[in-house]
């Protein structure tokens, strides 16, 4: 009795279903509401009810698409995307695969109104008997179930996904009255280039263009019949049918569709023949599937160019956040310009790698940047390793996927002291002193040298690279690159002053932070930087002052071509143009009888600076033209032993084309692959000078120095300061002046306003030498022809400027070199 009963409620189950059917079969394709008629029972009066009240209209949204990211002129660099999909048109798809899918999913497409009574009816007779639940679902309702689906996902809806999918006569229903809508609106072609682009091929392919992109490396519109009905039998049952992961159910499932294109005439059997012939594994032509840029044609520039789009101020027009930006970059089929010159890049690439080869094993890394001054455009970003190894972009900040930190920037330091002292009035011909030093002397600056907060905790050895030391000019300390030289100059300065022209330059950490507010890190390079930051630190001198962020995105368009208004490059005028005008000046003279010469071939006018940390574990080179500003970072990727902390060093190391060298500067290596990067880079570009300086940066602005001498040293060190200068003790000196008063400062006469005076403290007379027991009597000295006041003119024999009575020629003490004496 009881499977009689079982029988019996599947029996009326089936019949209820029918009653459904009848009415809706009949009325649906007609496009009007079902009447719950009375003659029907009552699961047939709710089913129809529940139709009636179903929501009827279908809203297709734009589907999620690939963007894609062009280089200057046009070349593709990468393709981001969450979904690998690219839309196209029906016209762009082979007919040969419009023919596969119709065939295998839905053979009289172009002849039903969006269902199927055959297939329908297999269906519903399944599932209202309690069998399993089947789609026989038409071309429309699988474009309907999947683009609810796809929407639902993309807004993050999991319940609306599940529930687009979900095995339940009553989804079938709304499908089906989504489907009708669909058809009333749509034309035949609109749906089937829909379905093309929407459905999942497998392989994380979406779409027939992103599939056969995927699987043979042609677009959609070169498939042939064997490649369309092999795509076409994928939809199914993606991992089954993935002709990767498993090629023989591929094969299988392809030729079914082959057969079944032959059974309804859209292919010949000879055709069909001659596609069954040829191997699946055979005809795929498949790149291994890595990340975005992992497949880049540039990606390194890539890992850049995605992290600044998702991360820079800039970037707000793509969304409020990062993560609401990269969503719009991945899904929004956005076509994004960016500055990156191919011609540049791939100079920029063979001359850093020739130094550097990739893969190396002496740890040994190189860089280049290559920036546009007065507008930040990133023209070319090379680097010396493999993305699948590393993927730091050596050249950017940290937050836009570079180094935490960067690498010590050695002497490129310098620069910025140029700047500061130029802008305080230093005269570009001024001669600055250079206490002496060589490589294994250094001289010892000390803790009461420092004028501000950025100094040195103990006393502060500095090298030169040769035994040199004394006067000098400006123009011969920055040609030479004497430590000493810009040690004192800094610390006359004031290292904190040095520090606000690094930042106002737009020199950082690659962390973000400024460069550390220690001397060492200030005048020397001892802090942190990236070669993207410093090329376009220094492309504001060659913008005569104007400073520009990097920027590398010149246009952005939705996939209708209309613009998204993107900020300008942000720019300011941070230092003066004379000022400016006048380090360029300074600037070439390392290439031209300095520490590059030899590496510039003077067709047009260049500056730069060399740069080399302790131990040469670091080299640079930064220079410019007025078109392009250049950077080259040459040294050990990991800079020391973690252990030891020692710094590692390149001389000795092999350098490619370069060949192994005993000691390494900046101007061993960098400089000369700076020189031919920017060689190569200017070619056909007008030759442009540098503005000469104004007489005003020439002659200096110089105010005179008050007389201190006598002073008490607080007394002096205000009266410095009410005159605008800041004053310091800078040592002791033998004097006439009283034990412990100022003697005079160091420099005298008159200085820079605004900089550093030195007061010299009394030590009191020098002692009289011993007297010679050998030595014949002195005669006595001559008696002063008469009294008054003597003005003896001074020399440092021992006539001193004496202001006294009686003799003018009397035994004066020598005032130290450089001093006011009172």
């Amino acid at each position: 009795m009881q499977g009689r009963a079982q029988n019996l409620s599947a029996v009326l189950r089936l019949l209820a279903g029918f009653a459904v059917l009848s009415v809706i079969a009949g009325l649906l394709a007609a496009g009007i509401a079902i009447p719950a008629v009375g003659a029907m029972g009552t699961a047939a009066k709710g089913g129809v009810a529940a139709f009636n009240d179903l929501p009827s209209d279908f809203e297709i949204n734009p589907l999620a698409q690939q963007s894609v990211i062009y280089d200057a002129a046009g070349g593709t660099i990468a393709n981001p995307y969450d979904e690998n999909r690219i839309i196209v048109p029906l016209a762009k798809i082979s007919p040969w695969m419009q023919k596969a899918q119709i065939a295998i999913e839905d053979s009289r497409f172009y002849q039903h109104g969006g269902l199927d009574l055959r297939g329908f009816t297999r269906a519903l007779v399944s599932n209202f008997s309690g069998g399993d639940v089947q789609g026989a679902s038409t071309l429309t309702q699988q474009y309907v179930k999947i683009t609810l689906q796809e929407n639902a996902l993309r807004s993050g809806d999991k319940e609306a996904a599940q529930a687009a999918t979900a095995k339940n006569y009553m989804r079938k229903l709304q499908e089906l009255k989504y489907a009708m809508n669909v058809e009333q609106n749509f034309t035949k072609d609109q749906i089937l280039a829909g379905y093309l682009n929407l459905v999942y091929y497998g392989d994380q392919a979406y779409g027939v263009e992103a599939a056969s992109q995927n699987y043979y490396g042609i677009p959609a519109s070169d498939l042939d019949l064997g490649q369309a009905a092999l795509l076409a039998g994928i939809v199914q049952q993606p991992t089954k049918f993935n002709p990767v992961l498993n090629p023989e159910n591929a094969q299988q499932r392809r030729d079914l569709v082959l057969t079944r294109m032959e059974e309804l005439k859209v292919a010949t059997p000879e055709e069909v023949a001659a596609a069954k012939a040829v191997d699946v594994t055979s005809m795929l032509h498949k790149k291994e599937a890595k990340g975005v840029c992992h497949r880049s044609s540039e990606p390194y520039f890539c890992a850049y160019v995605m992290a600044w789009l998702e991360k820079s101020p800039q970037m707000a027009v793509l969304g409020a956040t990062p993560a609401e930006r990269l969503k719009n970059i991945n899904q929004g089929g956005l076509k994004i310009r960016t500055t990156l010159n191919p011609t540049m890049q791939s100079i920029a690439v063979q001359r850093v790698t020739e130094a550097v080869p990739i893969g190396n094993d002496q740890n040994l890394g190189g860089a280049a940047t290559v920036i546009e001054p007065g507008t930040g455009k990133v023209l070319a970003m090379a680097q010396s390793s493999d993305f699948n190894t590393t993927q730091v972009v050596w050249n950017a900040d940290f937050q836009y996927g570079g180094a935490r930190y960067g690498w010590q920037f050695g002497s490129t330091a310098k620069a910025y002291a140029l700047v500061t002292a130029l802008e305080r009035g230093m005269p570009l011909n001024s001669e600055i002193y250079a206490p002496q030093a060589s490589p294994t002397k250094p001289y010892a600056f000390t803790k009461d040298q420092v004028i501000d907060d950025c100094g040195m905790d103990k006393p502060w050895e500095v090298e030169n690279d040769y035994s040199v030391g004394g006067e000098m000019s400006l123009q011969k300390a920055t040609s030479q690159s004497i430590n000493t030289a810009f040690a004192a100059l800094t610390l006359s300065l004031g290292g904190c002053s040095v520090r606000d022209t690094m930042t106002k330059m737009g020199l950082h950490s690659s962390d973000g932070q400024p460069i550390e507010g220690v001397i060492s890190a200030i005048t020397l390079g001892a802090g942190t930087t990236t070669p993207m930051t410093i090329a376009s630190s220094y492309a504001t001198l060659a913008a005569r002052g104007v400073y520009c962020e990097p920027f590398p995105i010149t246009s952005i368009t939705t996939p209708d071509d209309k613009p998204i208004a993107i900020p300008q490059p942000p720019c300011s005028q941070v230092i003066p143009p004379e000022v400016a005008d006048g380090v360029n000046q300074l600037l070439e003279g390392p290439l031209k009888d300095g520490t590059a010469a030899g590496s510039w071939n003077w067709s047009r006018p260049a500056a730069g600076k060399t740069g080399t940390t302790n131990d040469h574990n670091q080299s640079w080179f930064v220079g410019y033209t007025p078109q392009l500003s250049t950077a080259v970072w040459i040294g050990n990727v990991i800079p020391a032993d973690e252990q030891t902390r020692r710094a590692y060093t390149l001389n000795g190391k092999c350098f490619g084309i370069y060949r192994c060298q005993g000691n390494v500067f900046g101007g061993t290596i960098a400089a000369p692959v700076w020189g031919k990067i920017m060689a190569q880079a200017s070619e056909g570009m007008p030759v442009v000078d540098f503005t000469n300086p104004s007489p005003t940066v020439v002659n200096g602005e110089q105010v005179t120095i008050p007389r201190v001498a006598g002073m008490t040293q607080a007394q002096a060190i205000e009266t410095l300061r009410a005159a605008g200068f800041t004053g310091y003790v800078r040592g002791q000196v033998s004097s006439s002046v009283r034990r412990g008063l100022v003697a005079g400062t160091n420099p005298s006469g008159k200085a820079v306003k605004g900089s550093a005076v030195g007061i010299m403290i009394s030590s009191g007379p020098a002692p009289a030498p011993a007297p010679d027991p050998e030595a014949p009597p002195a005669e006595p000295p001559p008696t002063a022809a008469g009294g008054g006041t003597g003005n003896g003119n001074g020399n440092s024999n021992g006539n001193g400027n004496g202001n006294g009575h009686g003799n003018g020629n009397g035994p004066g003490i020598p005032p130290p070199s450089g001093l006011t004496v009172g």
